[in-house]
């Protein structure tokens, strides 16, 4: 039981003063970076598989 209070206390200590936390603006920042890659991403795909899809309609000739 000692070696898991100690782990537990060692674990605090490391979490509450050694870790650097970003800030609330750095958070905000990293969020909309996010964002907006992944917006970017998901129209790229979007607009790959309508090309393709269109491509297929027309090679293949189905509705």
């Amino acid at each position: 039981m000692e070696k898991l209070t100690l782990y537990l206390k060692e674990s605090y200590h490391e979490l509450v003063k050694n870790v650097s936390w970003p800030t609330a603006a750095q958070l905000q920042e990293s969020t909309i970076v996010v964002l907006v890659t992944s917006g970017i991403l998901a129209l790229i795909i979007f607009l790959m598989d309508v090309m393709c899809s269109t491509f297929f309609k027309n090679i293949y000739g189905v509705w």
